[in-house]
């Protein structure tokens, strides 16, 4: 008997006080009726690592692999699955294309796992546009960043 995965539409969002600085992450789990807001702090991060870690938690809060709509306004996170630069930096030990080690190296690599579990569609979507989750999770980073201050 087969059974088909859940659908679960995720929008993720980062935010950072300062490049680096105190950082927030959140995300929206969207399945069925049912929405589930996550949020969380880091007292000194990146932009680009509170996007992929945003990506990570929600992945991570799934009970059982999933197919997944994963909806984000960071061109860094989505292009690397959709124009197989994470396929390029796992078959090259890790490495870019200068032969340095890939930057954020240690989420690439969760965010690679957490791909082989869960069937991901990388979307991209236009950040501080007119998509209500991704504004709401925008406000929900921002928000963790100013209660962890």
């Amino acid at each position: 008997m087969i059974t088909l995965r859940p659908q679960v539409e995720i929008y993720t969002d980062g935010a950072c006080s300062g490049n680096p600085g105190p950082g927030g992450w959140a995300a929206i789990l969207i399945f069925g009726e049912h929405e589930k807001e996550i949020s969380g702090f880091e007292p000194m991060t990146t932009n680009q690592r509170m996007e992929l870690t945003a990506a990570i938690r929600a992945l991570e809060s799934l009970k059982r692999p999933c197919r997944v709509r994963l909806y984000s306004d960071s061109a860094y996170l989505v292009n690397a699955f959709n124009l197989g630069w994470l396929d390029n930096w796992r078959r090259n030990g890790w490495l870019n294309a200068r032969k340095q080690p890939v930057s954020n190296g240690d989420l690439w690599q969760r965010l690679a796992e957490l791909a082989e579990i869960h069937q991901i569609q990388w979307i991209k979507v236009q950040g501080h546009s007119d998509n209500k989750y991704n504004n709401r999770c925008d406000v929900l980073a921002r928000a963790a960043i100013e209660s962890g201050r």
